[in-house]
């Protein structure tokens, strides 16, 4: 009986399927493993680095001064690859907590908050510390909260440099237009500007014609009391104005009178426009305050926090309760002498804008 002959052809190919077959399965399975430890380190790596959630309520977007706050803020968190929540409450109190609300739903790591009102944004600061997000107060401070952290210029300095601007100008007649009563800045620039004034106050070597305030620093309310002032044929030698805001407000009712640039006006924060009457004479000085600095150090401490590192302070400042931890900045003076070697040298603002008229 003849044997079936083999056919050595489909043995090899049959052979090579199955070890083709193994083979696959075998990659198949590696493949499996590795994806399954790869998706294990994409997980450890996304806790590890976890995207930084920022959540900031300004109280207002109105003046110069916080616009250019909110813009450098935007950059900054973009440098330091942190996700910055954005929001304007308009000088609205019970807005600004339904935006911390709305901020806590968005599981922020840090709460950054500029009060409408230092008192009333109290139950803001609560919320987030009963859902344990830390907060810091950035630039003005909630009064009776127990931020974790403080952050803003020397203001009790900014008061003292404009005084003494007027007091080396040997003026008489002095107009004082405050900020808003609720703005607790408001408070500590008025002790640093008394401090310096009340002496030449009591001898009667300066006579305060009035002294006012100005609701959520309104410019409407500074420009009706210049108004006043000067309807009543009281010209003063000086203004000092809480911001450059409201400086320009005085500035706007002095040139109805055609008296600007008669009468010595200072203000705060450098605005643009400020720096304009600046150079031009029809302001005398502004107090500069380098709002790049105060950013850095608010996205890097808020950095901290979200981390859980530890944040220590040299100065500290009772909130009416507590005693909270502060990191001030140092405000600098800034007038016609000056304005290119600070502002314009710190790319604060352009010198083209500065000098538009000449």
């Amino acid at each position: 009986m003849n044997k079936p002959k083999l056919d050595t052809k489909k043995i090899i190919i049959g052979a090579l399927i199955i070890t083709l077959s193994a083979l696959v399965i075998m990659i198949a399975y590696e493949a499996n493993i590795y994806l399954k430890a790869n998706e294990k380190n994409d997980s450890i790596l996304k806790a590890e680095n976890k995207l930084t959630k920022i959540g900031l309520t300004l109280g207002t977007l109105k003046e110069d001064r916080w616009i250019k706050d909110s813009g450098l803020l935007r950059a900054k968190a973009a440098e330091y690859g942190v996700d910055l929540i954005v929001l304007n409450a308009n000088n609205n109190d019970n807005d600004q907590i339904e935006q911390v609300k709305y901020l806590l739903k968005q599981e922020i790591d840090v709460l950054m908050i500029v009060p409408t009102d230092y008192k009333a944004a109290a139950e803001a600061v609560s919320l987030a510390k009963a859902k344990g997000v830390p907060v810091i107060s950035y630039d003005r401070l909630v009064q009776n909260a127990n931020v974790d952290l403080y952050i803003s210029f020397d203001n009790f300095k900014v008061g003292q440099l404009m005084a003494q601007t007027v007091v080396d100008e040997q003026v008489q007649d002095l107009l004082i237009i405050n900020g808003a009563k609720s703005d607790n800045n408001t408070n500590m620039i008025k002790q640093g500007y008394d401090s310096i004034l009340k002496p030449y106050i009591k001898s009667g070597e300066i006579n305060l014609i009035e002294e006012y305030w100005a609701t959520n620093w309104l410019k409407e309310e500074a420009f009706r009391y210049t108004e006043e002032t000067l309807k009543s044929d009281i010209k003063p030698d000086a203004i000092i104005s809480g911001n450059d805001s409201l400086a320009e407000a005085a500035f706007e009712a002095l040139s109805e009178y055609r008296l600007s640039g008669e009468v010595i006006l200072v203000g705060q924060d450098a605005d643009l426009t400020a720096c304009q009457r600046i150079v031009e004479g029809t302001q005398l000085m502004t107090v500069y305050k380098p709002i790049d600095d105060l950013v850095t150090i608010a996205i890097e401490m808020a950095i901290k926090l979200a981390n859980g590192e530890k944040i220590e302070t040299k100065a500290t400042m009772n909130d009416g309760t507590y005693d909270i931890k502060c990191l001030f900045l140092e405000p600098v003076a800034v007038d016609k002498s000056n304005i290119d070697q600070t502002i314009i040298k710190d790319g604060f603002h352009l010198k083209s804008d500065v000098y538009r008229k000449q």
